[in-house]
């Protein structure tokens, strides 16, 4: 089973409301050596996101002339850094995921977005946990016994209709090697493009023997 985002994320979140002071934000991201804090309205719902970023921008404004061109920041950043509450310092709207959503899409949307972290919201907004890059590859932490047995009992029997047996499987160090003789290419190459989607895999190395009526297949390294 995939992993989801209620699997690895925090549920105790240091958060602020939109009215927090610049000191204050300063000095709770400093206290809880964090790098960033979901920012909720009266209501409780995740209306933003401050970062040491949006605080340092703030820092590096001082001296500077607003409007100048040539300075440390842009316009934009230099109008974001003249705010001295969250609800003005914020990155809005926020990027936000949800509990049920997959790790995988957590690491896809933070590589996108280029976030280092999350809030986890229900439906309706309201924040119930973070989930951070660290937590995210926590995935490849699992045992590779965990992992090889998940694959000879649960993905070739659900891929195929054979006998597991037909195939030895190992793991190191998350690297998934299958061999084997599978009954035709297409379920051979199944095998391999499912275990790749199985939590905790680095790569799968195919040792598959493939039916000569069919075409040999070269061995494949699988990331």
């Amino acid at each position: 089973m995939k992993a989801t985002v209620k699997d690895v994320m925090t549920t105790r979140v240091v958060c602020v409301r939109q009215d927090a002071a610049y000191k204050n934000m300063a000095a709770t991201l400093r206290e809880h050596h964090i790098s960033a804090l979901p920012v909720l309205d009266e209501a409780g719902k995740v209306i933003g996101v401050v970062s040491e970023a949006d605080l340092l921008a703030k820092e590096a404004l001082d001296g500077e002339i607003p409007g100048r061109s040539g300075g440390i920041l842009s316009r934009g950043q230099q109008a974001g850094a003249t705010g001295e509450t969250a609800a003005a310092l914020m990155s809005s709207p926020p990027i936000t995921i949800t509990a049920d959503d997959s790790v995988v899409h957590a690491a896809r949307l933070m590589q996108g977005k280029r976030v280092k972290r999350l809030p986890v919201v229900t439906t309706e907004g309201r924040l119930i946990g973070i989930v951070s890059r660290a937590d995210v590859l926590s995935v490849y932490s699992r045992q590779d016994e965990d992992i090889r047995r998940e694959i000879t009992e649960t993905v070739i029997p659900g891929t195929i209709l054979t006998d597991p047996a037909r195939f030895t499987v190992t793991v190191q160090d998350g690297i998934v090697t299958i061999a084997g003789e599978p009954e035709t290419s297409a379920a051979g190459r199944d095998i391999i493009d499912s275990a790749r989607h199985v939590d905790g895999v680095v790569a799968v190395r195919d040792r598959l023997s493939y039916p000569a009526d069919e075409g040999s297949a070269s061995p494949r390294l699988l990331f």
